[in-house]
Parts: structure tokens; C-alpha cells; sequence
């Protein structure tokens, strides 16, 4: 997800290499200052780690929290439709909600 839209790695900015013309850019200096584009590179690299791992599982709760609604509007509506309800439908549906309720799907 993240890796298809940077071009750059840490390596890519810490082995580059410029060339020098007699008019050129003073080597220490665009050795420092690359130094601070990759330190930010790393923090970046790795806040964008931790987000696309925190992403993916709110998006795993929220698939279980749309599997849970699911299966509660179905017994809502089972038990809407059973007025007449026996033991065996009543024992039923407690066995549906324990495995709600303890995620045994």
C-alpha cells in the first residue's frame, strides 16, 4: 500500500551521489543537510508504517462489528417473526447469542 507510491528508500538518499563542477555545491553541506532529509525520512517511513498497520485493524474490528450487526438483525428478526415461540426456538437463539457474545463464529 505505502511502498506503490514512494520512490525514494533511506539507502537511495544516503548513497546518492552529485557531481562536481568547479562551480558546484560544497560537498559537506549536501552531506549535511541530506543527513536531515533522511533522518525525516526515517520517522516518516515508519509513522507511515504504524498508521497502514493501525488501519488495518480498524478495519478487521469493523468487519467483525458488521458481521455482529448482521447476525443480531437476523435474530431480531427471527424472533420478530416466531411469536409462538417454543423451548427449542428459545434455546436456539440463546445458542445464536452466545456465539455473539463470545465470538465463537
Amino acid at each position: 500500500m505505502i511502498e506503490e507510491k514512494i520512490l525514494l528508500t533511506t539507502n537511495d538518499i544516503l548513497e546518492k551521489e552529485f557531481k562536481i563542477d568547479a562551480r558546484g555545491y560544497r560537498p559537506q553541506e549536501v552531506d549535511k543537510f541530506l543527513d536531515i532529509v533522511i533522518n525525516d525520512y526515517t520517522e516518516y517511513d515508519k509513522l507511515l508504517r504504524r498508521y497502514d498497520a493501525e488501519l488495518k485493524s480498524v478495519l478487521q474490528e469493523n468487519a467483525k462489528l458488521k458481521s455482529e450487526i448482521r447476525n443480531l438483525k437476523s435474530t431480531l428478526s427471527v424472533a420478530e417473526n416466531n411469536k409462538g415461540v417454543t423451548n427449542v426456538d428459545i434455546l436456539r437463539r440463546l445458542g445464536e447469542l452466545e456465539k455473539i457474545v463470545y465470538g465463537e463464529e
